[in-house]
């Protein structure tokens, strides 16, 4: 299974294949589980609830991924933005109150999904990541605290900066690269799939 890669393990999974699922579970987790411990706000029960359905939904529902539309891991995260959106709203109506503030609220439905790699990235490693921040200039540190820990989108940023939207997204690009090379060459790499 391990040699199959994510399209071939879903067609597999759609044909009832347990082991595939287990191979994508196996893969794929820590991923959806750091993605979806940050949309349930730090609550590990809601998580685990989340993970639990987004592979059930996989077993379950024969959709399958379509390679043409995206890369798999950003289906695959659209899938556990969406159902933990759903867990939460439902518990809130059942509770008959808002838990999230409206910027938590803000930062999940802006949240964009070819984006998620480096975000998941990012929860997956924040002790780290804080660690390697401080090999950042300033403004590079700036920019990273007010995407992922204040949940400005990159057009508010540009705003709040006064600074052209290009100029922020390199900016966001360099950063991030320069965090992953501090990573992998001060702490061994982190792996997240393939």
């Amino acid at each position: 299974m391990k040699s199959k890669t994510d399209e071939e393990l879903v067609s597999l999974i759609v044909q009832n294949h347990r082991p595939a699922l287990e191979e994508l579970y196996d893969r794929y987790v820590k991923l959806v589980y750091s993605f979806s411990f940050k949309m349930a706000n730090g609550d590990s029960e809601k998580t685990k609830e989340i993970v639990q359905q987004v592979f059930l939904r996989l077993w379950t529902t024969k959709r399958i991924y379509n390679p043409s539309q995206g890369k798999f891991v950003n289906w695959l995260l659209t899938i556990t933005r969406n159902i933990a959106i759903d867990i939460i709203r439902k518990e809130q109506k059942e509770h008959g109150n808002i838990q999230l503030d409206p910027q938590e609220w803000r930062q999940m439905k802006d949240q964009k999904t070819e984006d998620v790699p480096e975000q998941v990235s990012k929860n997956l490693l924040k002790k780290q990541i804080q660690e390697a921040k401080q090999h950042l200039s300033e403004s590079q540190q700036r920019l990273i605290h007010l995407l992922y820990w204040e949940g400005y989108t990159l057009s508010e940023i540009a705003k709040i900066e006064r600074t052209p939207l290009g100029t922020i997204k390199n900016r966001l690009h360099q950063s991030l690269k320069k965090l992953r090379n501090y990573m992998s060459e001060e702490l061994g790499g982190v792996g997240h799939g393939k």
